[in-house]
């Protein structure tokens, strides 16, 4: 390990900021293609003649891909530095890209899927880690709170960017819009990102990194296929048999190697462990947001995909004016306050779509949108702060990805939770299977709305709970 750290070299400090901009232009990619794709599946399967539920696996495949490596990457940065693997995964989402908006069928798309969600993996294993090694503890809650801002508004900004795009191009430029800025910012990257001086000399887990990786996709092709089939055929059960049994054995690894690709131990602290949950749980609240959004304002309320955009947008440019401003009060006013604040906002907003009908003015839709927006403006920062500074230096690039694994989890999970929730809630009202909008029946779409919304006010209480008691312990 080379002794000299980013924060004692003059060049880098003076550069910081110029490294984190490199950083969030593919930290903001990497995670906007796991949401933007959402609004476009119904163009997408029209324009290559697929079924409805095919085209899903278009964003099933780069959550899976996702959550089965970032773990292996994280290990990888800290084994290897962080700022090489960075740079390759910028290159592989960028091709990845590419690839994606030449429109040669299901299976090319799904194949040039993967190798974004590759290089996607890549790059959100090891951000956190590159930005914590760069500034100086005094600036830390700021730069945390700037990349988180770019994580989030990635992860919400998707349904109102990607409905903006297609009222005026071609699906495959929601791909091909990565490519340009893509490459700008490898370029950029090159000129500013410094050279590793951080090396781990551990071995890698290969078993714990496969059978995590199996856990992940038997475990998430069970959901999403199951959400289609039924959750009791032979064949889903079966996954979900193969994932528990993997897991069973990924924890018996990790405990018994001397180098995990997880480190279990990290989780015996509790600030660290506490933290996480939360993360994993909003983002689990986020995309049940993502999920019934354009439904309710196309469908329900009749607006165009670019109207709809823009009401979306809001979401995305509240937080990102916020985050920042909350990352760099953090550093003085206290974490743990404005963790408990910012998830008490977001609790209100679940309120205000358990209330929301067919005929509440789209203004007062709009401000719940900025709560949601506000909310996680002041939650992100210092949290994300208070996750990476729990752990020491050589724990960074592991405890990215474990954050960021909570992130791609969480929207995952969030996905299948609420597509489950509303189909389930339409179907029980209609009283036969329902598994898109019915038109004639609008009030089906509401009530399951609002059961969505429930269990998400749900897991946005449990969440403010926990860290309210968090918050109460360190005022004590």
């Amino acid at each position: 390990m080379n002794n000299v750290a980013f924060t004692d070299n003059p060049e880098i400090q003076k550069n910081r900021w110029w490294i984190m901009a490199s950083v969030s232009i593919f930290t903001f990619m990497s995670t906007l293609d796991a949401s933007i794709v959402n609004i476009a599946l119904p163009v997408m399967s029209k324009d290559m003649s697929i079924p409805m539920n095919q085209s899903e696996w278009v964003v099933s495949i780069y959550l899976i891909t996702i959550c089965a490596l970032l773990l292996l990457f994280g290990k990888l940065g800290d084994n290897h530095g962080k700022i090489k693997i960075f740079k390759i995964g910028s290159i592989l989402f960028t091709i990845g890209s590419l690839l994606c908006g030449l429109n040669f069928g299901l299976f090319p798309l799904l194949f040039a899927r993967a190798i974004q969600s590759v290089g996607a993996a890549m790059t959100m294993s090891v951000n956190n880690g590159i930005i914590t090694e760069v500034f100086p503890m005094r600036e830390r809650g700021r730069a945390l709170g700037t990349i988180g801002s770019f994580v989030a508004l990635g992860a919400i900004a998707g349904p109102g960017l990607g409905g903006i795009l297609l009222a005026h191009l071609d699906w495959t430029y929601i791909f091909w819009i990565n490519v340009p800025i893509g490459i700008l910012a490898i370029i950029f990257g090159q000129k500013v990102l410094p050279k590793d001086v951080t090396f781990s000399k551990d071995k890698i887990d290969i078993p714990g990194a496969t059978t995590f990786a199996i856990t992940m996709v038997a475990l998430f092709i069970g959901v999403f296929i199951g959400q289609e089939v039924g959750f009791g055929k032979p064949s889903i059960l079966g996954l979900f048999a193969i994932a528990a049994i993997s897991f069973i054995a990924f924890i018996y690894l990790e405990l018994h190697v001397d180098s995990p690709i997880l480190s279990l131990k990290l989780f015996k602290r509790l600030g660290f462990s506490i933290n996480i949950f939360c993360a994993l749980l909003i983002f689990i609240t986020s995309f049940f947001l993502n999920v019934v959004a354009p439904f309710y304002l196309q469908n329900a309320r009749h607006l165009p995909a670019n109207y709809a955009g823009y009401i979306l947008m809001i979401l995305p440019i509240l937080q990102g004016i916020i985050a920042p401003i909350i990352g760099g009060l953090s550093d003085k006013i206290g974490r743990h306050l404005l963790t408990f604040l910012g998830l008490c906002i977001l609790t209100l907003s679940q309120l205000g779509f358990m209330i929301t009908t067919l005929y509440t003015p789209l203004w007062l839709f709009m401000v719940f949108i900025g709560l949601v927006g506000f909310g996680y403006g002041v939650f992100m920062a210092p949290n994300n702060t208070l996750i990476m500074s729990s752990v020491s230096k050589a724990e960074l690039g592991v405890a990215g990805s474990i954050n960021a694994l909570a992130r791609e989890l969480g929207m995952a999970i969030g996905i299948s939770i609420a597509t489950t929730v509303l189909f389930a809630s339409m179907s029980h009202t209609a009283g036969y299977k329902v598994s898109t909008y019915i038109p004639a029946h609008p009030e089906y779409f509401i009530y399951g709305m609002h059961s969505a919304f429930l269990v998400s006010l749900v897991i946005c209480l449990i969440a403010t709970v926990i860290s309210g008691f968090n918050f109460m312990n360190h005022r004590g």
